[in-house]
C-alpha cells in the first residue's frame, strides 16, 4: 500500500467499484499483491504505477501489519509513504470508481477498505509530509 501525499497534506485514495470480491464501493489507498520475484518496496512502485499512473523515486517504508481480513485470512501488509507535487488532475484511474485525494481528516468516516482500516492509525500517528515541489 502507498500513501501519496500532496501540497496540502491529502492522501491519495481509490474508491473501489462493486466488481472486486474484496472491499467493494470501499475506500483504500493504492497497492495490492506482491509477484513472485518482487520485494515489496518494487510491487508497491508496480502497484503505484498500474493504479495511478504516478512515480514516487522516494518511498519511505512505515512497516509491514499483520491484516486479518474475512475474505482473505490473515496476510502481510506493507505500508509505505511519499509526498509529491501532483494533483487529482495528475493522476490516472487505472481500478475501481475513482482516484483522489482526500483530506486525511474525513478519511475515517469513508467505508474503508480493512487494511486501510487497519493502517490508518499508523499511518496519522504523526503529520504527513505534504509535497513541497517534488518532481512528477
Amino acid at each position: 500500500m502507498v500513501a501519496v501525499v500532496d501540497a496540502r497534506g491529502w492522501v491519495l485514495m481509490q474508491e473501489r467499484d462493486e466488481h472486486p470480491v474484496i472491499d467493494p464501493g470501499c475506500w483504500g489507498l493504492p497497492g495490492g499483491a506482491i509477484e513472485a520475484g518482487e520485494s515489496p518496496e518494487e510491487a508497491a512502485h508496480r502497484e503505484l504505477a498500474e493504479e495511478t499512473g504516478l512515480a514516487a523515486p522516494g518511498l519511505a517504508g512505515l512497516g509491514a501489519f499483520e491484516v486479518e481480513h474475512p475474505v482473505v485470512g490473515r496476510h502481510t501488509c506493507h505500508l509505505f509513504t511519499a509526498a509529491l507535487d501532483v494533483t487529482d488532475d495528475d493522476v490516472v484511474c487505472g481500478e475501481g470508481r475513482r482516484m483522489v485525494f482526500v483530506d486525511p481528516g474525513r478519511a475515517p468516516a469513508l467505508p474503508l477498505t480493512v487494511s486501510t482500516r487497519q493502517v490508518w492509525p499508523v499511518l496519522t500517528a504523526s503529520p504527513l509530509p505534504a509535497a513541497s515541489g517534488e518532481a512528477r
